[in-house]
């Protein structure tokens, strides 16, 4: 056993030397910067397509946001995907206290057909309304998210200054909680680690990414691939459109938002495994040799080089060491964006301890019967269990 640490320690240290300087820095992840891409003209085309689902709670406020953009009066079409709790009734309300109710339209979503996902059908029906007024762009936006003042101005800049057809934000995620300071600025981490931003504005490059809290998207170019009809059955949506728009020459942009938040908290740990558990198989594709190879490449990239350190040894201390220094610098910056204080860098080997779990929890859903839950919903399952899915 002890001949075998150094051969780990090289292997987790040449992870690291990869994952740091050839990975396209993804760990530097763009921010917005309403200075230098604002883009002020009261002729932008663009409309917002919200799609919603039992969102009583936080709906007011989203709905006001989008209403109230600098420099833009964006009608807003509210898909009301089946909601029980009077979302559509609060969101005319927050309407109407603003004076401005013929900018939002509620769509009220018919029933799911079969090949569909819920959000991508909601989507599809919002989408339709919204070409009807010849917009330019569309605003794809989750009805958990409070988009900042200038933040469609912000991405019309970016996408008119990179002639992009897709730029989207990984907003701020709620991190109040234990559980959240833990786990959150680890997720994000980790998707752009998936989903590096340098590689995805590369055209050359197949990476393809964006985040479904805020997307703007050239509508003529979501037209040429196809809509999202080409992607109806996908569980992870933004990403899956995002790929979609890249195979049929569109370029893409992605970054961190300085001003949109999420409004949807996790506070306990369970809460995160859910939302991470729905989709995480799924991202494998249902492979059981990539989950195999998942949970072997997390223990020798976060969990081999901290217990290295207690070896005993110098050559494997010495390299674990080194690893553990380039992990904690590179999630430096993820840890200060969401204001934490330093240590909590020290933290990602349990975050990802955490993750690994949840998705090896998540392939368990998908070959019960219950993957992809969301709201009453499960939306990717094994094929022998597609009769028992909640529809």
């Amino acid at each position: 056993m002890l001949s075998t640490l150094p051969i780990v320690g090289v292997i987790s240290l040449a992870i690291w030397l990869y994952l740091t300087f050839a990975r396209g820095f993804f760990w530097r992840a763009p921010r917005s910067n309403s200075s230098l891409s604002s883009y002020r003209d009261s002729g932008l085309r663009v409309a917002a397509v919200i799609p919603a689902r039992d969102e009583a709670a936080g709906i007011a406020s989203v709905v006001e946001a989008l209403l109230q953009q600098h420099d833009l009066k964006m009608p807003v079409f509210l898909v009301d995907d089946g909601s029980t709790d009077g979302t559509a009734g609060i969101a005319r309300a927050a309407a109407a206290k603003l004076g401005r109710t013929e900018q939002l339209t509620i769509v009220e979503g018919q029933a799911l057909p079969p090949g569909w996902t819920g959000k991508l059908w909601a989507m599809h029906q919002g989408i339709e309304r919204a070409r009807a007024l010849d917009t330019e762009w569309l605003l794809l936006a989750d009805a958990d998210v409070l988009q900042g003042p200038s933040t469609v101005s912000s991405l019309a800049g970016i996408a008119r200054h990179g002639e992009y057809d897709l730029v989207s934000y990984m907003v701020r995620l709620h991190c109040t909680s234990f559980a959240e300071k833990l786990l959150i600025p680890a997720f994000v981490y980790f998707f752009f680690k998936l989903y590096p931003p340098a590689r995805i504005r590369d055209p050359k490059n197949k990476t393809a990414g964006a985040a479904g809290g805020c997307m703007l998207v050239r509508a003529e170019t979501l037209v040429r691939a196809g809509g999202v009809d080409a992607i109806r059955g996908e569980i992870i949506d933004d990403c899956s459109l995002a790929r979609l728009i890249k195979q049929h020459g569109g370029r893409l942009w992605l970054g961190l938002s300085g001003e949109s938040h999420s409004i949807r908290e996790y506070p306990t740990f369970s809460a995160i495994e859910r939302m991470v558990s729905r989709t995480a198989f799924n991202q494998l594709n249902h492979s059981s040799l990539a989950l195999l190879g998942t949970v072997l490449g997390m223990a020798l990239t976060y969990m081999a080089p901290p217990l290295l350190l207690f070896s005993g040894r110098f050559v494997p201390t010495a390299f674990g060491a080194l690893a553990c220094v380039l992990m904690f610098v590179t999630y430096f910056d993820m840890v200060r964006y969401y204001r934490l204080s330093v240590p909590w860098v020290l933290t990602l080997p349990l975050a990802a301890l955490f993750y690994l779990a949840a998705t090896v929890h998540s392939a368990l859903k998908y070959w019960m019967g219950t993957g992809g839950e969301w709201k009453g919903r499960a939306q990717d399952v094994g094929a022998g269990q597609m009769d028992t899915a909640v529809k």
